[in-house]
């Protein structure tokens, strides 16, 4: 069993930075893939990032088009994931999810391949 706890969020203007973090605990963390999704407020939960597993496929990124250049992704050998998150908008507002999964390449995008998730941090950007 995989526990995942995020932290970072808050509220910055836009064109601003945060640094989103995921911590986990139990399981292989070296053995997952890793992502990050958000939700904003009446709308479904999107993907943002992924990062693959080292041992699988050598830590490979995959970015939505919305954050690509923007956000940056990357994850340590001591059970950490982060998001860097630069040149916010208002539109990046949402509840960011961390998750954790066995993957398949391709499949990174789908949050119904990820078996674990956090509980969620608080994103707000300002204009």
């Amino acid at each position: 069993q995989v526990q995942l706890v995020e932290s970072g969020g808050g509220l910055v203007q836009a064109g601003g930075s945060l640094r989103l973090s995921c911590a986990a605990s139990g399981g292989t963390f070296s053995s997952y893939d890793m992502g990050w999704f958000r939700q904003a407020p009446g709308k479904e939960r999107e993907f943002v990032a992924a990062i693959a597993a080292i041992r699988w496929n050598g830590g490979s990124t995959s970015y939505a088009d919305s954050v690509k250049g923007r956000f940056t992704i990357s994850r340590d050998n001591a059970k950490n994931t982060d998001l860097q998150m630069n040149s916010l908008k208002p539109e990046d507002t949402a509840v960011y999810y961390c998750a954790a999964g066995v993957v398949t390449i391709g499949n990174s995008q789908r949050e119904d391949k990820y078996k674990y998730w956090g509980q969620g941090t608080q994103v707000t950007v300002s204009s």
